[in-house]
């Protein structure tokens, strides 16, 4: 059997290392990325040294069934183990253990450093074309991006979307190193994005202005300084869980924060919101998305105390300021860049003169917009086509891909955060490796009901937390 994976970030090497454990001798995986980051993607490929992992060292093995492989690969004790390590580590490791997936015996898994461009069937085979015109041939192809690259940011003029002095990307070419340390900033976005944008600031030794700009102005939550002891869900919430019931479960979810650290009620949900998400009908779904989707994120993907010290430390100095609106209009000015904001709440717009404006929103899995070339050939060709949120690819239960009729697409999977419109929860590593391991038994299991009964594992992975 011939097996591509797209991608060589966390999902590429969890999926290569799944199906090194379960897929039969003879077959032959190609683990396709671009060579800069390859094996760390984005999230850990272009990582620096002051920029931490959001999650405890002792849950991020690569595999469901060995969650503190990473901590015993880097030899840490109890108390490393609870804390959080540089990103830059955590890129080692998967380079690690990609190498000996590499090397090793059985399955062998090739590593190929180009692009991939555009996916063809032809004699019923799909044809991966890199980008130096060669051809991969495969018999399963599992798309495993990641995130896709961040669209054109609403209101930026376009002399000024190619100038300088707008920073699209922060880690591209440098691109915080050539900022004057007195420059006044505008970075627009509140989120994990910003915090790292902030502490590489900070760590460069900044002296300039920082406002950052979101809609509802959040900052991520920070962790516990010590992990929480589990909390136990009580009957109300448990059914709430059950119904599929929103308003009912954030009530309960309130009141019970009067009494539990809210952290440990978020965690303790963690198992069940796949499920509960998949269950929820599709105006609750558009209710969470445009009403509760934000405060969700900030309390759910938390920043490390470390870095939420940090980012307290430059408020308190008046460095960084936290603004809750949208931006109107930016373009270039005869000294600077010249913005119109519109704060949240004002029937008003207010101008402000920056000296450079740095898109820092995050995670986009939106395929409908995308300009990833595979994605958009693939989207403007028929054959795949984004899920009604915008959330990232339409799928099966499967994991298998649907094409723009509506039809699942035979031999082309998808893994990783595109699956957030059937999932939601499944951009963390646990819920990735967890996933990562049913889809290499599903694409090596003969029997296509046993491998779609199996998918109920993906619902329901409270092993891997």
């Amino acid at each position: 059997m011939r097996i591509t994976i797209i991608g060589a970030g966390f999902s590429g090497v969890a999926l290569a290392a799944a199906l090194k454990r379960s897929a039969p001798a003879g077959t032959t995986v190609c683990l396709v990325g671009v060579d800069g980051n390859y094996g760390g993607g984005v999230a850990y490929g272009d990582a620096r040294p002051e920029h931490v992992l959001n999650v405890r060292a002792r849950d991020l093995g690569l595999s469901p069934d060995d969650p503190d492989d990473f901590a015993d690969w880097f030899k840490l004790g109890e108390r490393g183990r609870a804390g959080f390590l540089p990103r830059q580590l955590y890129g080692d490791y998967l380079r690690d253990r990609l190498h000996a997936l590499a090397t090793g015996d059985g399955v062998r898994v090739h590593e190929v450093r180009r692009e991939a461009v555009a996916i063809d069937r032809f004699d019923g085979a799909l044809h991966v074309q890199l980008d130096d015109g060669a051809a991969i041939v495969s018999d399963c192809v599992v798309l495993a991006v990641g995130a896709l690259p961040p669209p054109p940011l609403a209101g930026v003029g376009p002399r000024l979307a190619v100038h300088p002095r707008y920073i699209g990307w922060p880690w591209q070419e440098r691109a915080i190193e050539r900022i004057d340390a007195d420059a006044r900033i505008l970075v627009v976005g509140t989120g994990l994005t910003m915090a790292d944008v902030a502490a590489t600031l900070r760590q460069r030794g900044h002296r300039g202005r920082i406002d950052a700009l979101s809609r509802h102005g959040l900052l991520p939550q920070r962790h516990a300084g010590q992990p929480l002891p589990v909390a136990d869900l009580p009957p109300g919430i448990r059914q709430a869980l059950a119904e599929h019931d929103l308003p009912g479960l954030l009530r309960r979810i309130r009141a019970l924060s009067t009494v539990v650290d809210w952290r440990a009620l978020v965690d303790a949900l963690r198992p069940h919101t796949q499920a509960f998400w998949q269950g929820l009908s599709e105006p609750r779904r558009r209710q969470f998305l445009r009403h509760l989707r934000s405060y969700w994120e900030v309390a759910r993907h938390r920043i490390a105390p470390a870095i939420a010290e940090q980012i307290d430390a430059m408020r308190a100095q008046g460095q960084l300021r936290i603004l809750a609106g949208r931006l109107v209009r930016a373009g270039i000015a005869e000294n600077g860049v010249s913005v119109l904001l519109r704060e949240r709440g004002a029937t008003h717009v207010r101008h402000e003169r920056y000296d450079v404006l740095l898109r820092a929103t995050g995670l986009n899995t939106d395929v409908a917009r995308t300009t990833h070339p595979l994605l958009a050939q693939l989207r403007e060709s028929g054959i795949v086509a984004a899920d009604r949120h915008d959330l990232g690819l339409d799928t099966t239960d499967a994991l298998e891909v649907v094409d723009a009729q509506g039809r699942p697409v035979p031999g082309l999977y998808c893994l990783g955060p595109l699956l957030r419109g059937r999932f939601w929860e499944i951009t963390a590593v646990p819920e990735l490796r967890v996933a990562a391991s049913w889809l290499a038994r599903a694409l090596v299991e003969p029997d296509r009901a046993a491998a779609l009964r199996a998918g109920e594992a993906i619902l329901d992975h409270r092993q891997a937390l």
